[in-house]
């Protein structure tokens, strides 16, 4: 059951107004994700701002759903689950890719190692040590994507605690067959 109430652009305060008219603007309605976040600017404000910021990461829109998933499955938000999930199968993953990435893993060595250090960082982020970052460097990631990767798992934290708490659940099954509102980053 819902606990924070979607707000119209109308009843929301003056700033998250002005940010929900422009993104309805620019893609049409918002997800009750967007809507219910309305009730903090700022919360409203820094999500858009890094969910703009972490489109620009180096991970393929793959990768970096694979990682999503491996993420929300560990946090237990069935939203970002359907909503990666649809992401996941629409960049082209097959449904036992999706599978194995909410399991935390991959057919891919490389691809595998990255999703447990990301998992980890979520989980344990204390136990993160200089052979762990040098495991990764060996499977080829760069500096740059294991710091991507900190943010990647960042995003996904702030959107399934705030849909857990928000208590945001995926459509029925009746709903989800139409089209989707942009929400998830």
């Amino acid at each position: 059951m819902q606990r924070l109430h979607s707000l119209d652009p109308a009843d929301a305060p003056a700033k998250s107004a002005e940010l929900l008219d422009e993104l309805i603007g620019r893609r049409g309605p918002a997800g009750p994700m967007v809507t219910a976040m309305a009730h903090s600017p700022a919360l409203l404000q820094g999500y858009l701002d890094f969910s703009r910021a972490m489109k620009r990461v180096k991970l393929s829109q793959a990768l970096s759903e694979k990682v999503s998933l491996a993420l929300q499955e560990w946090i237990g938000c069935a939203l970002c689950l359907d909503a990666h999930t649809h992401a996941a199968l629409k960049a082209g993953l097959s449904e036992t890719d999706v599978s194995l990435a909410r399991q935390g893993t991959s057919t891919d060595q490389r691809e595998a190692a990255l999703m447990a250090y990301a998992v980890r960082v979520l989980a344990e982020p204390a136990s993160i040590r200089d052979e762990d970052v040098a495991e990764l460097r060996e499977h080829g990631w760069s500096d740059r994507i294991i710091a991507d990767t900190v943010g990647l798992v960042a995003l996904n934290l702030l959107t399934g605690s705030f849909n857990l708490v928000a208590g945001l659940e995926p459509a029925s099954a009746e709903q989800s067959t139409k089209e989707k509102p942009a929400h998830v980053h």
